[in-house]
């Protein structure tokens, strides 16, 4: 079965940051690419940053790219987002899913499963 859990998102001020955490399964990891996309209020769900664990291939969208990383721990069947320098346009719910393995990048096409989100806010 697919496992997906978000967590790790909060408040924190312009130019702070936050690591949020995917805990997932190894059997996700052995048949999808994680993503990390968001939803801000109003907007549309937009991708972030994605990640193959089994090649180490990431796929980081312009927007958040060189604040955003992502990156996997496949002994703990975790994926994280480390974001950095975050904006009050950063904030929005953070879900993490499961794209299919033969997709390559980090769009909501790629996408075979949810997990539920986590709040990040980001204070001016």
């Amino acid at each position: 079965e697919v496992q997906l859990q978000a967590s790790g998102g909060g408040l924190v001020q312009a130019g702070g940051s936050l690591r949020l955490s995917c805990a997932t399964s190894k059997f996700t990891l052995a048949h999808h690419l994680i993503g990390w996309f968001r939803q801000a209020p109003g907007k549309e769900r937009e991708g972030t940053a994605c990640v193959s664990s089994s090649d180490d291939d990431t796929y980081v969208v312009d927007s958040v790219k060189g604040r955003f990383t992502v990156s996997s721990d496949n002994a703990k069947n975790t994926v994280y987002l480390q974001m950095n320098s975050l904006k009050p346009e950063d904030t929005a719910v953070y879900y993490c899913a499961a794209l299919d393995s033969t997709y390559r990048g980090c769009g909501r096409f790629g996408v075979d499963y949810w997990g539920k989100g986590t709040l990040v806010t980001v204070s001016s």
